[in-house]
């Protein structure tokens, strides 16, 4: 029997949250973001000013220029983490096959549900507008790929002016038929540069990539060139995997003005590495992969990593070694606009006190996370350095 996968995407997720706080807002341009004398960026926009030009990703600056009556809200983060929430609990009282994605996208494997993929996607959707107030859009199909395509297809279809609200099935047995006329670039594994590369040859569409010899793809493309060649003909044979594994951690700030003060950037660094080194100890988990991001003030943008010889969640090391590599590429003083800091390559902190660790990084390990612990049940203060002094024997 063939699966029956749904991708569900809450439309405009956080303006739609602002609209039940604020319900005068509704059928305005608004925005959540940030604001456009700070060098903001949008979060999310409305359907109302996405017909003004506005979308995600755009300086704010830029979208008030496009959009002047546009309305900028600063991020309820609280609101939206509630309502994700709320929607998420309406899932799993589906089923308990469910991958989310993201704040407002997941994944769900009805296959073991005895109604038919279409009519379980309408209820669906009722449910979570009589229960949340918030619109949604559904993909429904024989695996995840073709379910997230058909959901991008059937919002972008669906000229409502206002939340699409879309639903869109792909019977089992008909993927190639509707993947081949959409755009190479709707495929998974079809990036600017893949798509430019595959227009040169001649390829513009899904299908087109489904005709292409395999061994020339795979020539051109290696490995990405055989994925797009199974992907283009509709195959897709990942399950729904409820637990998602977090890949990495990172914090990194946009500077309001460009800055080389070096002592505010190795603050910045300090401050990233702090919260990074709490969300590891949080999670259990240590990491090898140091990363740092730099943004200079022509918007150019390098990433530089630098692997330990043991995984760690110790804050000073991951500052230590961040600032390493900052200093290693941050040549003749340039401003900075952008910095970020990132740990990969993660483990379960209960796989790393192995063998090979030497005792003096067990104990300094052990003594690290009985620090931390006491901190977050007495307060930060509980263990203060304190200062050398004399005996006075």
């Amino acid at each position: 029997m063939a699966r029956k996968i749904l991708h569900l995407d809450l439309d405009a997720f956080y303006c739609a949250v602002e609209e039940l706080l604020d319900p005068s807002l509704r059928g305005k341009p608004i925005a959540v973001g940030g604001r456009p004398d700070k060098r903001g960026v949008i979060a999310s926009c409305s359907y109302a000013a996405r017909r003004h030009g506005v979308h995600s990703a755009m300086a704010s600056a830029r979208a008030v220029q496009v959009c002047p009556d546009l309305i900028i809200l600063p991020r309820h983060q609280q609101e939206y983490s509630s309502k994700s929430r709320e929607v998420m609990s309406i899932l799993r009282d589906l089923t308990p096959a469910i991958e989310q994605l993201s704040i407002d996208e997941a994944f769900l494997d009805v296959s073991e549900l005895p109604q038919d993929g279409l009519s379980i996607a309408v209820n669906l959707q009722a449910e979570i507008r009589k229960q949340t107030q918030l619109p949604c859009s559904l993909g429904i199909a024989s695996n995840k790929l073709v379910a997230k395509i058909a959901n991008d297809f059937g919002k972008a279809n669906k000229k409502t002016g206002t939340y699409p609200n879309a639903i869109q099935e792909v019977p089992p047995g008909d993927e190639i038929n509707f993947l081949a006329p959409l755009p190479a670039k709707m495929l998974w594994g079809v990036g600017p540069k893949t798509a430019e590369k595959l227009s040169k040859i001649g390829i513009h569409t899904i299908g087109e990539i489904a005709s292409w010899p395999e061994a020339d793809l795979m020539k051109r493309f290696g490995q990405n060139g055989l994925d797009l060649a199974h992907r283009a003909k509709g195959i897709d044979n990942r399950s729904v995997s409820p637990e998602r594994v977090t890949k990495s951690f990172s914090h990194e700030i946009t500077y309001t003005k460009d800055t080389n003060d070096l002592g505010r950037l190795r603050s910045t660094i300090s401050r990233q590495a702090v919260a990074i080194g709490k969300s590891l100890k949080k999670s259990n988990l240590r990491g090898a992969t140091i990363k740092i991001k730099l943004r200079w003030s022509d918007f150019t943008t390098i990433t530089r990593q630098s692997t330990l010889p043991s995984p760690t969640n110790d804050a000073k090391l991951i500052e230590e070694t961040a600032y390493k590599l900052f200093r290693e590429h941050w040549k003749n003083n340039q401003p900075v606009r952008l910095i970020g800091v990132g740990v990969s390559g993660l483990q379960e902190q209960s796989q790393q006190l192995s063998l090979w660790d030497s005792p003096d990084l067990l104990k300094k390990a052990r003594l690290d996370d009985t620090i931390t612990g006491l901190k977050e049940k007495f307060g930060p203060s509980v263990i203060q350095k304190g200062a050398t002094q004399k005996s006075d024997r």
